[in-house]
């Protein structure tokens, strides 16, 4: 069978979701509750989905169409799926029962018209409750059940929050008690906040760098629980308890981005930014506070595609003009294992065994990791669109395949029967 046969197929006429008018009790289901999954690592606990996909892809289950103008993705938790949209008068959270029809919206701040209109982060879920940051600085907690306000805290009013020409991105971190997130300004660089009231519980102010559009991964390292992020030009951790830096390093992209979740392993970071700036991977030297860097590419400059860690190797996809290419490489020396020039700039997840690569453009591909790298065993096609249409990461949960596209999003059946 030729694993490409199936690809650019047009996809069947969307269905279209029915408005609810009341909130229905949630059900026991699978979840994905924070961006790229539980404990962030992008890769799912799924099994037994589909291998190879049909011709035209797997089976479109629904297709919510009201979503609003932005690159939000999924989150899934309490039989309920969250994402967030600009809409004319207001970003907005939706809350969408299991069969796609919305349950509520609730607004959350003025929506983004600087740079790249639309909304950037993804809900976080903790406790049946969703936090989630406005593109222009407005982080507020939301009932997941029906979508009342519970608090909000204006982060430039607090913290005099900067943030540079895409607005706020990051997918802020709950944990414990806390919520953490980096408004990047002067009266708190990094902050904790009360989960349940938006109070502050600690703010770093030494850090002399303003935010950049990165989501920060929790580690434990060295027996210290800290967040690992990036600001504009540098990687670094903090202590969960009190907000101290424990190290940090220089990485000073040659494009103000610095998107790119950091991926730890055994004292190691890596991190990228896009337009050349490459991929670097970081020792951390805990007696002088600092990470020396290990290896360094300028070809794997994942700009915000998302990068996945897997048996000690390391794939995703570089943005290089000209030379985008998708990647296989040992995470501990940087020796390519295998390169791609045919997928393009993708944002990908994982589950079975199985990397899915969502192209920028539309082109959704299944890739097998095999001995030698990787395999390209399905694709399809899910309708073109201008460049940076497909920003937001596919998510794989209880069997099915998730994709955002602006105001669209589709859930597809992936098991395998």
């Amino acid at each position: 069978m030729n694993p490409h046969s199936n690809m650019r197929t047009t996809l069947a006429p969307f269905c279209l979701a029915i408005t609810l008018t009341v909130p229905v009790m949630p059900a026991a289901e699978p979840t994905w509750p924070e961006f790229h999954g539980p404990g962030r690592a992008n890769i799912s606990g799924e099994q037994h989905l589909l291998k190879r996909w049909p011709e035209g892809g797997p089976p479109l289950i629904w297709t919510f169409p009201h979503c609003g103008r932005g690159y939000s993705g999924v989150t899934i938790a309490g039989g309920m799926i969250f994402t967030a949209g600009d809409f004319d008068d207001a970003e907005r959270l939706i809350a969408l029962d299991m069969g796609g029809r919305r349950v509520w919206e609730a607004p959350n701040g003025r929506p983004w018209r600087g740079a790249c209109p639309g909304s950037r982060a993804t809900p976080t879920w903790s406790d049946n409750v969703l936090y989630h940051m406005n593109p222009n600085g407005r982080l507020a907690a939301f009932d997941a059940l029906t979508g009342r306000e519970i608090w909000t805290v204006d982060l430039v009013e607090r913290f005099g929050a900067s943030f540079g020409i895409w607005g706020l991105a990051e997918n802020v971190v709950a944990d414990g008690d806390r919520v953490f997130c980096m408004p990047g300004g002067p009266g708190g660089r990094i902050v904790a906040l009360d989960k349940r009231t938006g109070e502050t519980i600690w703010c770093n102010t030494e850090i002399g760098d303003s935010a950049a559009y990165c989501s920060p991964a929790i580690v434990t390292h060295n027996g210290v629980r800290q967040l690992v992020t990036m600001t504009q030009k540098s990687v670094l951790g903090i202590a969960l308890d009190d907000g101290r830096l424990v190290w940090s390093a220089p990485f000073v992209p040659r494009s103000p981005q610095n998107a790119l979740t950091p991926v730890y392993h055994d004292g190691r970071v890596f991190v990228a930014c896009g337009h050349s700036s490459g991929g670097t991977v970081f020792q951390i030297d805990d007696a002088a506070c600092t990470a020396t860097p290990i290896w360094s590419r300028e070809d794997l400059d994942n700009c915000h595609g998302g990068a996945v860690l897997i048996q000690g190797r390391l794939f995703g996809s570089g943005c290089r003009q000209g030379g985008k290419k998708f990647y296989c490489v040992d995470f501990l020396s940087g020796r390519t294992i295998q390169l791609d020039d045919t997928l393009g700039k993708v944002g990908i997840t994982c589950a079975d065994g199985m990397l899915y690569c969502l192209n920028h453009q539309g082109t959704m591909s299944l890739v097998a990791i095999t001995p030698a790298g990787f395999e390209i065993a399905s694709q399809f096609d899910l309708g073109k669109r201008p460049a940076n249409s497909y920003l937001a990461h596919p998510v794989v949960c209880g069997g099915r395949l998730y994709i955002r596209c602006n105001q669209e999003l589709r859930a597809f059946d992936i098991r395998a029967r």
